[in-house]
C-alpha cells in the first residue's frame, strides 16, 4: 500500500509543476496530508523512527489547514524534490528488506 501512496504523491507533485485550477492544489494538500499520515504511522510500525519523523514533517509542511506561502517557483522545487525522494525510497526500501 505504501508503494502505491508513494508513486501516486510523487506524480500528484509532478503534476503541481503545470499551470492548474487552485482547486487540484487544495486537493493535493489534503491527499498529501493523508498520505503523509499513513506513511508515517507505516514507518513508526516497523520502528523507523527517522522515516517517521521525515514524513510528519512533510505532512506539517504539505497541511491543507493553514496554507504555507513560499511562492510558487519555491513550491516547484519542493515538489520536485520530494517526488524524487518519495521515489527514491521505493528502491531503498526494496533493497532494504
Amino acid at each position: 500500500m505504501s508503494r502505491v501512496i508513494k508513486i501516486s504523491l510523487a506524480c500528484l507533485f509532478i503534476l503541481c509543476l503545470f499551470k492548474m485550477p487552485y482547486g487540484f492544489y487544495q486537493l493535493v494538500r489534503f491527499l498529501a496530508f493523508a498520505g503523509f499520515c499513513f506513511l508515517a504511522y507505516e514507518a513508526n510500525e516497523q520502528n523507523n523512527k527517522s522515516m517517521m519523523f521525515v514524513f510528519i514533517v512533510l505532512a506539517l509542511l504539505f497541511q491543507p489547514f493553514f496554507k504555507i506561502a513560499l511562492g510558487r517557483e519555491l513550491w516547484n522545487v519542493i515538489d520536485v524534490v520530494v517526488s524524487i525522494l518519495l521515489l527514491g525510497s521505493l528502491f531503498t526500501n526494496k533493497s532494504e528488506k
